[in-house]
This record gives structure tokens, C-alpha cells and sequence, in this order.
């Protein structure tokens, strides 16, 4: 089979693959759930995940070091929901108001973030491939020391996106709509149109050594 040759190469991602009937259950930490449909609660770290579904509302939701597999996390409110040092493979998270989305130092393949409201969005040091982020509005993006492979923006807004020693291949963000890039000369490896480029056009010349005068 020929390889694509469209660039940047899209992200290779796909939807949760659930059962069509869930049970509830309640979850717990260390637990090892499948097949189940699970209120969010405050502490499920270190639980394993398999074709679940986690909504609702919590103070806080610390899922650190799960594993979650076939997941998706719908209609999520909470002022923290922690993802840090996770192992993610197709998880989807759809609508809600998030205060902080914590994914640093985790393994990630093919998340869907969509339609969501969040305030920070960490990928600190996130190692992170073929994942689509779609019309999500996102205060700050934070993303120094990530690896990022074949992960797209689409319809996404952001105030400030901090990029610094960032590791990009394929990374699209040509839909993500940002005030301010903290590292433009991090910036290696990703795709932009024409008019971010343009506006981003006198941090590139200082970070180029270039005193920029009218």
C-alpha cells in the first residue's frame, strides 16, 4: 500500500471502541474496571480503565498514572481533572469546563479533545502522537519538553502557548488560533499558515538577532 504523501501527515486517530451496554460501577483507586460506565470522583489514580465511560462533576479527579484504554471522559466539570504520567491509548474527552488538564509526562495515542472549556492545558514533558484537538477553547497551552507526532488543531483558540524545547513531526497548528507563542525557535516541525507566520513575523526576527524598528 502506498504511503500518504500529504503533509503534514494527519493524525491517525479513532473514536473509543465501546461496548454497546456498560455497567455502573463506582471507581477506585488501583481498581481495574471494564466494560463500565463510572462516576468521575476525586481519587482513581493508578486504576486501569478498558472501554469505560467517566462523567460528571468532582472537587478534583486524580487519575495519575492510570491506564486508560477505549475511554472517553464526557461532559467532565472539575477545577483539576490529572492525567499526569498516564499510559492513554484512544481516549476521547468531549465537552465540559475544566480549570486544569494535567497530561504532563504521559504516553498518549490517539486522544480527541473536543468542544471543551479549558483554562490550562498542560503537556509538559508529554509524549504525545496521532491526536486531534477540535474546536476547544483553551487559556493557556503548555507544552515545553513535549513530543509531539502527527497531532492536529482544529477551530481551537488559545491566549498563550508555551513551546519551549518542544520536540515537533507533523504537528498542525494551522486551527489553533493563539495570542502568543513564548518560543517561536521551538517552533521546528510544525505546520502554520501564512498569516500566523506573518504575525508572528517580529518574534522570529529578534529571536533571529534582529533589532525591529519603525
Amino acid at each position: 500500500m502506498a504511503r500518504s504523501t500529504e503533509r503534514p501527515q494527519p493524525p491517525r486517530v479513532s473514536p473509543p471502541d465501546l461496548p454497546d451496554e456498560l455497567d455502573d460501577a463506582v471507581g477506585r483507586r488501583h481498581g481495574d474496571h471494564i466494560g463500565q460506565r463510572i462516576p468521575l470522583a476525586e481519587d482513581l489514580a493508578h486504576a486501569q480503565f478498558e472501554q469505560c465511560s467517566l462523567s460528571g462533576t468532582a472537587d478534583r479527579v486524580d487519575l495519575t498514572g492510570a491506564t486508560l484504554l477505549d475511554v472517553e471522559i464526557v461532559d467532565a466539570r472539575t477545577p483539576v481533572l490529572s492525567l499526569k504520567d498516564a499510559t492513554i491509548r484512544r481516549l476521547r474527552i468531549a465537552g465540559g469546563r475544566i480549570g486544569t488538564l494535567d497530561l504532563s509526562g504521559a504516553h498518549v495515542a490517539e486522544l480527541m479533545l473536543e468542544h471543551a472549556r479549558i483554562d490550562y492545558l498542560s503537556l509538559a514533558a508529554t509524549k504525545i502522537q496521532d491526536s486531534l484537538i477540535t474546536d476547544c477553547t483553551l487559556a493557556t497551552v503548555d507544552i515545553p519538553a513535549a513530543t509531539a507526532t502527527r497531532v492536529r488543531f482544529e477551530r481551537c483558540r488559545a491566549d498563550e502557548v508555551d513551546t519551549r524545547g518542544l520536540r515537533a513531526d507533523a504537528l498542525d497548528l494551522r486551527g489553533l488560533e493563539a495570542v502568543a507563542f513564548v518560543d517561536v525557535t521551538a517552533l521546528r516541525g510544525t505546520t502554520m499558515t501564512e498569516r500566523q507566520v506573518e504575525l508572528l513575523a517580529p518574534a522570529f526576527a529578534r529571536a533571529a538577532g534582529i533589532d525591529v524598528q519603525d
